[in-house]
């Protein structure tokens, strides 16, 4: 049985459809493709098990496909040049739809070259990762990463609709669903506290990938995103919240090499590692902190800082974020399971003790 969510942003606003077997659904896609050119992206790993479903229902259009090398290390402006290059030499005009058929990597680059290519034209997210399902399709945030930060050049820039066929996640590989587990419990911890303790009930459903437990936890993250979005499309406030654990996290992912740590994994660390300094500040209690620790271990999720990253890397690294405002690093932490903050009047030193414990020994 399918759920239809809506994205509210007045004439932008669009679904989200999620349920089982969607891909083969051509009314799906067709409702939402205005002209009759069609360009398929997706990936050496997505394409041999989904890209001939998706051809089949796109059939009555003229249909292109490009397919990039799968990994983080691959979100560059050289492999967006691939998508670029095909849109050209196909001749494809502004009246071409692009199809994002893949997981976040996939829809960040389809997107962001939806967004520039003859300055805009429609695109539609086919995530096929539980992570892409639940948090990077939702919300129009596209980009390419860049050696010295992730996701530095990019736009936002909104799909016309998202299609999460919750079947494509059987072919997914167990580290890569538990990536997608990190996203799912986030939205928890910043301000569903309800979900967060349906999660630490339901976990061992989840990781077996119980179909009806699945759907729920999707639906409800998509729920919760989308609202956020809703309220602050462009990270003016409330939707920096969704960044909790990610300041971290993306100094994880870059200081280890892109690829080498999953996006989830290191979001997860990150979490834990903000729990860690909240409760120096004196707001969470030390049995918050196991839960949260122990709920990421329940997921088959790290905790632990992997690699050799020193405090002093973690500084340099955190100084190059988005998130950082006038010089300050802004971090989001949490006064409560449920209830995140962003904040920029942490004590240094507590952050110190947070960074030292987690590098000791690296």
């Amino acid at each position: 049985m399918m759920k239809t969510l809506q994205v509210a942003l007045g004439d932008r606003s669009y679904p989200i459809h999620i349920g089982e077997n969607l891909l083969s659904e051509s009314d799906l896609f067709t409702a939402h493709i205005r002209g009759k050119e069609v360009l398929i992206v997706t990936n050496e790993t997505v394409a041999p098990l989904y890209l001939d479903t998706v051809k089949t229902a796109l059939k009555d259009y003229r249909l292109e496909s490009v397919i990039l090398p799968d990994g983080e290390q691959y979100k560059t402006l050289d492999t967006m040049q691939l998508i670029f290059d095909r849109l050209l030499e196909a001749r494809l005009s502004r009246q071409v739809t692009i199809i994002a058929l893949g997981g976040g990597v996939i829809g960040d680059m389809a997107g962001f070259a939806a967004a520039c290519y003859q300055r805009g034209v429609p695109f539609i997210q086919v995530p096929t990762t539980l992570l892409s399902q639940v948090d990077s399709s939702v919300g129009g945030k596209t980009a390419v990463n860049h050696p010295l930060g992730k996701n530095m050049i990019g736009a936002f820039y909104q799909p016309q609709c998202v299609l999460a066929d919750t079947a494509t996640l059987k072919t997914l590989d167990d580290r890569q669903f538990s990536s997608g587990l990190a996203e799912v419990i986030k939205y928890g911890l910043i301000n569903d506290a309800e979900f967060f303790d349906w999660l630490e009930q339901n976990m061992s459903l989840l990781v077996s990938r119980d179909p009806e437990a699945l759907a729920q936890a999707i639906a409800r993250s998509c729920q919760d995103k989308a609202t956020i979005v809703a309220d602050d499309e462009r990270e003016q406030g409330v939707r920096a919240l969704l960044n909790l654990g990610h300041t971290f996290g993306h100094a994880i992912e870059t200081g280890c090499g892109y690829g080498n740590c999953l996006h989830g994994e290191a979001i997860a660390i990150g979490m834990v590692m903000a729990a860690d300094l909240s409760q120096r500040m004196g707001w969470l209690s030390t049995e918050k902190v196991t839960r949260i620790s122990d709920i990421m271990k329940a997921a088959n999720l790290p905790v632990t800082v992997p690699g050799k990253l020193s405090s002093a890397d973690f500084m340099n690294l955190m100084a190059v974020d988005k998130k950082v405002q006038d010089g300050l690093i802004r971090l989001v932490l949490l006064k409560d399971i449920g209830q995140a903050i962003i904040s920029d009047d942490y004590d240094g030193d507590a952050l110190a003790e947070t960074l030292a414990k987690f590098t000791a020994g690296n």
